[in-house]
C-alpha cells in the first residue's frame, strides 16, 4: 500500500489528522486539490474564535459559566428533532463537545501553543429566551494569531512528518472516487491537476494534467462544505429559510465546492440533515477581493439600527450580534422581501468606532501577527475606527455617510436599482428608539440589550459604545451599510459515529471510512443542529479530526 492512512483535505480537520496519526508512527498520505500555499485551507482565513466553557478568561471577567449552562445553550440552540434518526450521533457529538469545551480543550490546545486574547467574546446572543437560541454568557475565545495561529502548529507538525518521513504531501490531487473494496475502503483515485502557483485563496487551474490511484488502509475524508458554490447553496436551501437569494457574497475560497460529499455517498456513506446550513446576513463586497465574490462579515456590536430592504425595522430578536438564522428567515420570509437581498444598518461614527470588528485573518492583522502591542494601541486606546474597518468606510461599496439623515437616505438609495427607503419613514422609527434613552431603562428590547451588555466589563470597554441618540449630531456623521447574505458553513453532512467513522444507510460503519470537520457537520451528521453558537467550527473541525487520527491509528496498528 501507498500509506498506512490517506487523508483526503489539508485543511484544519486534516492536520489534525494527520498529526494524530504520524506522532503514533503511522504513515499518511495528504492530498488537496490545491497547492501547498493553501495549507489550512478555509480556516486559516478564519477570525479564529473558540467555544470554551468556564475558562480562566471567563473567570477573570467575572463570567460564570458551567457545564450546564452551555449544555442547555446547545440543546436549546440545536433543536435536535430527528433524534431517532439523522440526529442519533449529533446528539451524542454535541454532548461530547460541549463536554471537551468545558474540560480538556483549552489545556490541549495550549499543549500546542495556542493563546488567547485577554478579553472573551459574546458571539450570538441569541433569541431572548432562556431556553432558546444563543449564547448566556460570553464564550467566544479569539486566538493570538486568529485561525492562522489555530493553523500554524498542524501545519508545523505536518511539514516536520513529512521530513522524517512519515507524510507525503500529494498537491493539486483531486479525489474523484473513493474505492471500497469487499465493503472496505481501501484507496482514492482521481485527477492530477495542472501546476498552478496562484496565492493562498485564488481561484487555481481545473485542467487535467493526469491520473492518480492511492492506497491505503483506511481514509479519512475532511473536505470542506459547499459555501463555495451558490447553486448547491440554493439547491439545499431549506422551505423555513424562504426563498433561496438571488444574488449572495461569498465567505469561503472557491475550492470549498462540496464534491466530497457526492463522491462519498457513492462509496457508501449516509449523507444527512443536508438542508441545514449557516449564512450571514452582515456580509459586505470585499473592496480587495482574493477569491470569486469575497465577502466579509460584519461583527457587530449591538447598537447599529437594521433596517430591512424597504426601511422598516427588524424585530428582535433580529438585532445585531443576537440571532443569525432567525434573522436570516425574516429576511426571506417578512412581506415585501423575497425579492430583495439585502437589508441595512444605520448607525454613527460613534458606534463604528466602537463596535465594528470584521471577521477573518486578513482584516485582523494586530491579532494574526500576534502583536499584543499593536492590539492595544489600535483597539483599546486608539482613536477612530480601526485601520481594516475604516479602509471599508472609505473604499467599500455598500458603506455611504452622509452629515444628516435626509442626505443619508438619499445616498443609500443610490446603491439599489430603485429608490426603496422613504426617509421620513426612517426618521420616525428613529426618533422613536432614541426617545428610549431618556432613562436608564427602556421598553426597547434593541436598548435593553445595549444596556446588558455593558453590564460586562469586557463589552463596556471595548465593544458596546456609550448608548446615544442616532440623531445626535455630536456621535455623527450617520452610516448607511447595505449588507448582502454571505455563504459560509455547511451544518449537515456524513454522518459519523464518536470515533469519526462514516456509517452506512443502515447505520453500521463503512470499514476504514472515517469523515471529519465541515463535511460531517463538523462530527455526527450535525452536531450544531439547526443552530450555530459560534467559536465552534473551528473546534468541530480539531474534535473530530482528533478522534478520527486517533481512531484510525488505532485500527491500522
Amino acid at each position: 500500500m501507498d500509506a498506512d492512512v490517506i487523508v483526503v483535505g489539508a485543511g484544519l480537520a486534516g492536520l489534525v489528522a494527520a498529526h494524530e496519526l504520524t506522532s503514533r508512527g503511522r504513515r499518511v498520505a495528504l492530498l488537496d486539490q490545491e497547492n501547498a500555499a493553501n495549507l489550512g485551507g478555509q480556516a486559516f482565513w478564519s477570525f479564529g474564535g473558540l467555544f470554551l466553557v468556564d475558562t480562566p478568561e471567563q473567570r477573570r471577567l467575572g463570567v460564570k459559566d458551567s457545564l450546564d449552562l452551555a449544555w442547555n445553550d446547545w440543546q436549546g440552540s440545536a433543536g435536535f428533532d430527528r433524534t431517532e434518526d439523522e440526529d442519533s450521533w449529533a446528539v451524542r457529538w454535541a454532548r461530547a463537545y460541549v463536554e471537551w469545551a468545558a474540560g480538556e480543550k483549552r489545556s490541549w490546545l495550549s499543549g500546542h501553543g495556542i493563546s488567547f486574547l485577554p478579553t472573551v467574546g459574546w458571539a450570538e446572543r441569541g433569541d431572548l429566551r432562556a431556553g432558546g437560541h444563543g449564547n448566556s454568557v460570553p464564550r467566544f475565545h479569539i486566538a493570538w494569531g486568529t485561525g492562522t495561529g489555530v493553523v500554524e502548529p498542524f501545519v508545523r507538525y505536518a511539514q516536520q512528518a513529512a521530513r522524517d518521513g512519515l507524510l507525503t504531501f500529494h498537491h493539486r490531487h483531486r479525489v474523484d472516487h473513493l474505492i471500497v473494496e469487499d465493503g472496505t475502503a481501501r484507496g482514492v483515485r482521481g485527477t492530477v491537476l495542472a501546476e498552478d502557483d496562484s496565492p493562498r485563496g485564488v481561484a487555481s487551474s481545473r485542467e487535467a494534467a493526469g491520473e492518480f490511484e492511492l492506497t491505503a488502509q483506511a481514509v479519512i475524508v475532511t473536505s470542506g462544505g459547499i459555501g463555495g458554490d451558490h447553486d448547491i447553496v440554493r439547491s439545499h436551501w431549506p422551505d423555513r429559510l424562504g426563498t433561496p437569494p438571488a444574488e449572495m457574497v461569498t465567505g469561503v475560497p472557491a475550492y470549498v465546492d462540496g464534491r466530497m460529499l457526492g463522491i462519498s455517498a457513492d462509496a457508501g456513506a449516509r449523507l444527512v440533515n443536508r438542508d441545514r446550513m449557516w449564512h450571514y446576513t452582515e456580509g459586505l463586497r470585499n473592496w480587495d477581493p482574493i477569491w470569486p465574490g469575497h465577502g466579509i462579515r460584519i461583527l457587530p456590536g449591538p447598537s447599529s439600527l437594521w433596517f430591512d430592504a424597504l426601511g422598516r425595522r427588524l424585530p428582535e430578536p433580529c438585532l445585531p450580534g443576537y440571532d443569525t438564522l432567525g434573522t436570516l428567515r425574516h429576511l426571506r420570509t417578512a412581506d415585501g422581501l423575497a425579492e430583495h437581498d439585502h437589508s441595512w444598518f444605520i448607525l454613527t461614527q460613534k458606534i463604528i468606532e466602537k463596535e465594528f470588528a470584521l471577521s477573518g485573518s486578513e482584516q485582523n492583522p494586530d491579532i494574526t501577527a500576534k502583536d499584543r502591542a499593536g492590539f492595544l494601541r489600535e483597539r483599546v486606546l486608539g482613536k477612530g475606527a480601526p485601520a481594516p474597518v475604516d479602509a471599508f468606510l472609505r473604499k467599500g461599496a455598500d458603506f455611504v455617510t452622509a452629515p444628516n439623515l435626509e442626505q443619508l437616505v438619499e445616498r443609500m438609495n443610490g446603491l439599489t436599482e430603485k429608490p426603496l427607503l422613504d426617509a421620513a419613514l426612517i426618521r420616525r422609527q428613529i426618533e422613536a428608539r432614541d426617545l428610549q434613552l431618556a432613562n436608564p431603562y427602556a421598553k426597547d428590547a434593541q436598548v435593553q440589550g445595549i444596556r446588558n451588555a455593558r453590564r460586562y466589563i469586557g463589552d463596556r470597554l471595548g465593544r458596546v459604545a456609550a448608548p446615544h441618540r442616532i440623531l445626535d449630531p455630536a456621535a455623527g456623521p450617520l452610516i448607511g451599510v447595505k449588507l448582502h447574505i454571505l455563504t459560509r458553513k455547511t451544518l449537515g453532512g456524513i454522518q459519523t459515529d464518536l470515533d469519526s467513522r462514516a456509517l452506512a444507510a443502515d447505520g453500521t460503519p463503512v470499514e476504514g471510512l472515517y469523515a471529519a470537520g465541515e463535511v460531517a457537520g463538523f462530527g455526527g451528521g450535525g452536531v450544531h443542529g439547526y443552530n450555530a453558537l459560534e467559536g465552534t467550527f473551528l473546534g468541530g473541525c480539531l474534535f473530530s479530526g482528533r478522534a478520527a487520527g486517533r481512531d484510525a491509528a488505532r485500527r491500522t496498528a
